[in-house]
């Protein structure tokens, strides 16, 4: 299941995250939209109880773009706990931090491509 019971408020919220997305996550959604790594994610997908911010439903695969707020220790702590529910469902989750994402563009996309390979998805 895709969304995993996700509430219908979570749908609506997700709706406002695409329209008003960080500068982190339009960069990185230019270069995963439309199957440029040859598979389709989704961004800002609701899931369980959660709004996560790219999903590919084939390789049960979540990408979370990460702003300084992430490193705040109780804020580090609910990522950690957020993850690993996430990671119940079988997905793997995978985090970047926005200047990563923006000044390391080449990395993060060969991170990405790494688990894409790893999956064993055919592209």
């Amino acid at each position: 299941m895709m969304h995993q019971g996700a509430a219908p408020i979570l749908f609506a919220r997700a709706r406002q995250f695409r329209e008003n997305p960080t500068k982190a996550e339009q960069h990185l959604w230019e270069q995963l939209s439309n199957k440029k790594l040859g598979v389709k994610f989704r961004r800002q997908h609701p899931l369980h109880l959660f709004i996560v911010d790219f999903y590919c439903h084939e390789l049960k695969l979540v990408i979370e773009v990460d702003g300084g707020i992430h490193l705040v220790p109780e804020n580090a702590s609910y990522d950690q706990m957020r993850s690993e529910l996430i990671g119940e469902f079988g997905i793997k989750v995978i985090r970047f931090r926005n200047e990563e994402v923006l000044f390391q563009t080449e990395k993060v996309l060969a991170a990405i491509r790494e688990v894409i390979a790893e999956s064993g998805v055919n592209l």
